[in-house]
């Protein structure tokens, strides 16, 4: 078991998932962010919460942690999205909403947009992986869900991320 999951953490790190540094034509602040519903909704995912769809109790996958301004998934974070594989894998009606968030510098557009991409980059290896997408959607919130209320880089640190929501 333990030789697919390193295979797999291979594979990620050869791909360089993410998206290059890009920076704002309208002068918006790096690091900001706000709310949509992305991709996985039109490409066939989960059209928001259905009210036929349950949150899944008591199982709970790491958070996945981003650096400033990035939307890449670091070496040290890729072993938590092979472990969202395994889950998803192990679990074929388990359905995920992954929640893409920012710290609070920025413009609320441009955190909005990053915290997009930090989820369409966590599906990206999902898909890579074997999950089929249409059990996967991704959501921004930018930063109007932060985790830590903070304005040092301890908190920022804890609000770069991509949070999984399992669903049966």
């Amino acid at each position: 078991m333990l030789v697919p999951v390193v295979a797999l953490v291979c594979a990620v790190a050869m791909l360089g998932v993410g998206c290059k540094r890009t920076t704002s034509t309208k002068g918006s602040n790096p690091g900001e962010e706000g709310i949509a519903v992305g991709e996985g909704a039109g490409a066939g995912g989960l059209a928001g919460r259905p009210g036929d769809m349950t949150l899944i109790q008591g199982q709970q996958l790491d958070t996945v942690l981003f650096a400033f301004d990035s939307a890449q998934i670091d070496a040290s974070e890729q072993s938590k999205v092979a472990a969202a594989v395994l889950y998803l894998k192990s679990n074929a009606s388990a359905k995920v909403t992954l929640e893409g968030n920012c710290d609070e510098r920025g413009s609320r557009e441009y955190n909005m947009a990053l915290g997009e991409r930090r989820a369409l980059a966590v599906r990206t290896v999902l898909v890579n992986a074997g999950i089929d997408a249409s059990r996967i959607q991704t959501k921004s919130y930018g930063k109007e869900k932060p985790k830590d209320p903070g304005h040092d880089e301890a908190a920022w640190r804890v609000n770069r991320r991509v949070e999984f929501a399992l669903f049966q």
